[in-house]
């Protein structure tokens, strides 16, 4: 398969395959004796499609490097594998409840500049008071 099919097949450009290649995250794939061409096997295809899912979820490349270090390790490296998908599912978590505060901070900065253009300053001041709280869990670093 040329490096364009391997790509389609996939889901990825071309450029993540080759840099992939480079940096050594999977093996060197075999070139085309009279082209110098890129060849790719069902097993190098199969091993971008795990890729592709890890990185479509946000792990970053030294956890694919991990994850694909423990696969060829099988059941023996199970608990790293684990812990490496628990590990991501809890930063995934934390990014979660991150954005969730930023979202209730803009909800309530709408809320305050309605009220503030209807000309009702006891409600913008009531949301005020909701969006103190939010604003020091934002900026933890600033409210010790």
């Amino acid at each position: 398969m040329t490096i364009a099919e391997a790509a389609a097949r996939c889901g990825l450009p071309e450029s993540t395959l080759r840099y992939w290649e480079r940096i050594g995250l999977v093996d060197r794939v075999q070139r085309d004796a009279s082209s110098g061409h890129r060849r790719y096997r069902p097993e190098d295809v199969a091993t971008l499609e795990t890729l592709g899912n890890l990185r479509a979820v946000g792990l970053g490349i030294e956890d694919m490097r991990a994850y694909l270090s423990g696969a060829r390790r099988g059941d023996e490296a199970a608990g790293e594998q684990r812990e490496l998908f628990e590990t991501h599912a809890r930063r995934l978590a934390d990014e979660v409840a991150a954005l969730e505060l930023r979202r209730r901070y803009l909800d309530l900065k709408v809320r305050y500049w309605s009220a503030r253009e209807a000309g009702d300053l006891d409600k913008a001041a009531a949301v005020a008071q909701e969006l103190a709280p939010i604003i020091r869990r934002m900026n933890p670093k600033d409210n010790p």
